[in-house]
């Protein structure tokens, strides 16, 4: 029996590598993406090619040049990076700097492309709506948005097999994050969540702290430190 595809956007993090282990429990013949559009480091490029190895997935390598994109500071070296206390990241509706235009939009839209020419049912996101930085882009209303106009928009929807937009972690908390990838035996001490890159994680950026009050409340060590 030939399985479902899905095509999974992976940065090589916690949510992503959860997320892409969950499609792998599902059944689904997985394809992964990764893109490097000018982030201050590739640590997380290098953590998703060692995860994909690990894991057997083929991964597929997106460069984007984009020069608008420095409008962020995880884009823009020049930019400090927020260093707000671990119960304040996106809690006061403001958009931080980390946030980068329309990227999810930009991702999904390449997923679905790859989706579309491979024949993949799903595709396959990691965002999370609970334990995030305030970013506009992980909300559920967005997901849902977008799964109406790709099934207008590609050969498969438009054949009436519109491709699902999957993203199994939008109201989990970075603590259920934690658990269920440690459930599922996903390879957490292979990811890299850190803003900052260098040889370890900062601590003080947004995502290491979002990450490690996740492990703290779900009562694990992080395996990746």
């Amino acid at each position: 029996m030939t399985k479902k595809k899905a095509v999974v956007l992976f940065s090589g993090g916690l949510d992503s590598t959860t997320a892409l282990c969950w499609a792998l429990d599902r059944g689904y013949a997985c394809e992964a993406v990764s893109f490097d559009y000018g982030q201050r480091h590739s640590r997380e490029n290098a953590a998703a090619r060692a995860i994909a190895r690990r894991l057997g997935v083929k991964l597929h390598e997106i460069k984007l040049d984009f020069p608008w994109l420095a409008t962020s500071s995880l884009v823009n070296r020049r930019m400090k990076l927020p260093d707000l206390p671990a119960g304040e990241i996106g809690r006061k509706g403001d958009i931080p700097s980390t946030y980068v235009p329309g990227r999810n939009l930009v991702f999904a839209s390449i997923g679905f492309s790859l989706a579309d020419s491979s024949g993949a049912a799903a595709v396959v996101l990691g965002p999370n709506v609970l334990d995030y930085s305030g970013y506009p882009d992980c909300r559920p209303e967005f997901y849902r948005a977008l799964q109406k106009a790709a099934a207008f928009g590609t050969r498969r929807g438009a054949s009436g097999r519109p491709i699902r937009i999957l993203t199994p972690l939008i109201r989990l908390s970075k603590a259920g994050i934690a658990r269920l990838g440690v459930r599922l035996r996903a390879p957490l001490e292979l990811t890299w969540s850190c803003y900052s890159g260098g040889r370890r994680p900062c601590g003080r950026c947004d995502s290491c702290k979002l990450r490690a009050k996740g492990f703290a409340e779900a009562g694990l060590k992080d395996p990746a430190l």
